[in-house]
């Protein structure tokens, strides 16, 4: 069996790595519209940061018989969701890009929505429709990126599993709560 040949060159690849080397990990070889993919993971980044916040108020909200359980898994969500907010803006950066921070527009660059909800039932389903969100949006990102940019497909790729975690839970939460 024939071994599959490398494809370039080891001098060509010495060479394009002497090339702009001020753009660090972004080589000739990255093929993504790099304006595009920051302006997606800008998007990923106010979705995670608007699904912080919602997940912090819900954990300080949270009332009644069953607070207790569900605060807690409102508060991991809320620092999984910061967590992915650091890596998508940890990604942005290394682009070459800004990760933006602002608060102006956060709502219209999310992709989810902030709605507080009065009862505990209410806040879950809340949570649920935005994680749901956030998976098929995510799942776009990542059919986007392919193989042009497999960085940020790969980083997309496991926050969304999370995301789809985070969804099973928040169903599980309104099993055990009879909704």
């Amino acid at each position: 069996m024939a071994k599959k040949p490398f494809l370039t060159d080891i001098k060509t690849l010495r060479a394009r790595a002497r090339k702009h080397i001020e753009k660090g990990a972004v080589t000739e070889g990255y093929t993504a519209d790099r304006g595009i993919v920051v302006k997606l993971l800008n998007e990923a980044l106010a979705t995670e940061i608007v699904c912080v916040l919602r997940y912090k108020r819900h954990y300080f909200m949270a009332s009644g018989i069953n607070a207790e359980s569900v605060a807690a898994e409102f508060l991991q969500h809320a620092n999984d969701e910061q967590g992915h907010a650091d890596q998508i803006s940890h990604r942005i950066v290394q682009l070459g890009g800004e990760p933006n921070l602002n608060p102006e527009g956060l709502l219209t660059r999310s992709h989810a929505e902030y709605v507080e909800g009065d009862t505990l039932t209410d806040m879950i389903k809340e949570d649920l429709v935005a994680e749901r969100i956030a998976i098929d949006s995510y799942r776009d990102m990542i059919n986007y990126f392919g193989n042009d940019d497999p960085t940020s497909r790969r980083m997309m790729e496991n926050i969304l599993a999370v995301e789809e975690e985070h969804a099973d839970d928040l169903v599980n939460l309104l099993g055990e709560l009879g909704k």
